[in-house]
């Protein structure tokens, strides 16, 4: 019996893809002034992804935002010298319009979550950078940033506003759209910068926005600045902050080359990841596979291995099959994660990572390898992790078991195969290396009431537990005799793809992100219930809707009841 119905591809005209680089840029540049880089947002109107509207005012689509996305990556690796980033506009006295709402408008439901999911964690990347690698975003305001150009700005850990008497920032999707800043503002207004519940209902009420004294008196933006000051004292607070990173002033960057990825009907195939899709069951698996040569002899023989070090050769690898998986398989719901290799030389490679954490590109390949697991916890998929002979779910691998919303696990061998049993082996990097959304690692999560189990767990560092022991430590769902394996993994897929799909989704991310509240699950459970609900209302989308007559002159019309 087949488990679902042939999955459907995106509606997409052609496939989404996340690969760039700053020689296709069509919306963004990076320029250096020594310690400081300039990111300078310069939208050309007529590189939309799709067609049927303009990038209008430094507005945005998914196009743009994975340009930023690239950007943001390779000023972390490709520039360690750089410990300030200035984000600011190419165009005179625009800033950012935020996401463009023709595009919003014509888009599918489907589009318009992912795009807003892509964006906030690309704005998460921006505050992990700062945070993390020590490279401090600052965002130069000249012009109105409303919307996403807003949100955009508060990612930034300083934001300055020229004091013109016309540029003002802004949050109008609830007057003019009738949806939310679908980028985390309303999140980051309170919980970031501690604005007042009152003044941010004011705020998020008007088409305008604020400006001024008045913008920094209620702490939407850090400093105003007079505009016959205002390059001279960008460029000045950016050196001032640049000074106080501990990034090496004369290291050699990492160059991000092309990945070398072969996409071949249903099957993707990268050096260390393979993505194999079964569209008549609905399903696909992931493989990734651990290294193939010892860790390097030295850090520098790891830094001359550039992009192909194994630990950020994987990371880059598995993300960008998440990503496309996202975007382009919606009707892909079930991914089985699986790994392949020597468990050992995985630990040897996480504690290179560990031995050598002092150093820049370490630590960055550190926080990638965080970032692209994050990327797992927020896809509205169900991954089931198959452990069986010949995986090595091992120290960083081991945490797309963790990372799963289920995990089967193999008894002993299947009759034949001449490999030793499947086992989990635990390292140091499971218990806090690797934190999710809500801070706490993976483990933590997991045995919330069981705070005995992480101490037992940590005692078993290095061990290869076979499948009983990883049961009884509880660090698998299920463990299954060879007889049983197939019988019992059909019988939970076919169960998996009778439910609702949109149940599934509110689920997972639910269940995924136990324990305490943090900005970032906010922003990712908001975007997940409320702003998904508001995206299908007919007040948003109806053809009486906000979405649908923005720019027509014909006022919206509401339904009245409150849900």
């Amino acid at each position: 019996m087949a488990i679902v119905a042939a999955g459907k591809r995106s509606s997409h005209m052609k496939p989404i893809d996340f690969q760039t680089d700053p020689s296709k840029y069509r919306h963004w540049r990076i320029e250096r002034d020594g310690d400081v880089a300039y990111l300078i947002m310069d939208v050309d109107q007529a590189g939309g992804l799709d067609e049927g509207y303009e990038l209008k005012l430094n507005s945005y689509d998914l196009g743009v935002d994975i340009e930023l996305n690239d950007a943001v990556q390779r000023l972390r690796f490709e520039y360690p010298g750089v410990g300030a980033v200035v984000i600011k506009s190419g165009k005179d006295n625009v800033f950012c319009a935020g996401a463009n709402i023709r595009m919003l408008g014509k888009a599918t439901h489907g589009h318009k979550v992912n795009f807003c999911k892509f964006t906030n964690e690309t704005r998460l990347a921006i505050e992990d950078a700062t945070e993390n690698s020590k490279q401090t975003y600052i965002c130069a305001i000249n012009g109105n940033a409303a919307g996403g150009g807003y949100e955009l700005a508060l990612a930034a850990d300083h934001i300055m506003l020229v004091d013109d008497r016309r540029s003002a920032v802004a949050l109008p999707e609830t007057p003019l759209l009738a949806v939310l800043p679908g980028t985390g503002g309303l999140t980051r207004v309170t919980d970031k910068r501690k604005v007042r519940r009152d003044r941010a209902d004011v705020f998020c009420s008007i088409e305008e926005g604020i400006r001024g004294a008045r913008a920094k008196e209620w702490r939407l933006v850090d400093e105003i600045v007079p505009n016959s000051k205002w390059t001279e004292t960008v460029s000045k607070r950016a050196h001032e902050i640049a000074a106080r990173s501990d990034r090496p002033k004369d290291a050699n960057g990492i160059t991000f080359n092309p990945l070398a990825r072969k996409i071949d009907g249903d099957r993707i195939s990268y050096s260390h990841v393979d993505v194999d899709i079964d569209r008549a069951r609905g399903l696909v698996s992931i493989t990734v596979r651990g290294p193939s040569a010892p860790e390097p002899a030295s850090l520098e023989a790891a830094h001359a291995l550039g992009d192909q070090f194994w630990p950020l050769a994987v990371a880059r690898e598995l993300e960008d099959a998440i990503l496309h998986l996202r975007a382009n398989e919606p009707s892909i719901g079930v991914v089985l994660l699986r790994t392949e290799g020597n468990a050992l030389a995985v630990l040897d490679y996480d504690a290179f990572l560990s031995q050598y954490d002092s150093d820049w590109l370490m630590r960055e390949i550190r926080h990638y390898l965080k970032r692209t697991l994050k990327r797992i916890d927020t896809t509205p998929k169900s991954f089931i992790a198959l452990i069986e002979p010949g995986s090595c779910f091992a120290g960083t691998l081991a945490e797309l078991a963790f990372a799963a919303d289920r995990s089967y696990m193999l008894i002993g061998t299947r009759d034949g195969d001449n490999r030793k049993p499947a086992a989990i082996t635990l390292g140091h990097v499971n218990f806090g290396l690797y934190p999710m959304g809500n801070g706490l690692s993976r483990l933590q999560t997991r045995f919330l009431g069981e705070p005995d189990s992480i101490k037992i767990a940590q005692s078993k560092s290095g061990v290869a537990l076979e499948a009983e022991q990883a049961d009884q430590l509880g660090l698998i769902t299920q463990a299954y005799e060879t007889f049983d394996w197939d019988d019992e993994l059909r019988v939970m897929l076919e169960g998996r793809a009778s439910f609702s799909p949109d149940a599934m989704t509110g689920m997972e991310a639910n269940l995924r992100f136990a324990g305490p509240e943090t900005m970032e699950t906010k922003i990712f459970g908001r975007l997940t219930a409320w702003q998904n609900w508001i995206f299908q209302r007919p007040n948003a989308i109806g053809e009486q809707g906000a979405l649908k007559l923005y720019g027509s002159g014909v006022s919206p019309t509401y339904n009245k009841e409150r849900v």
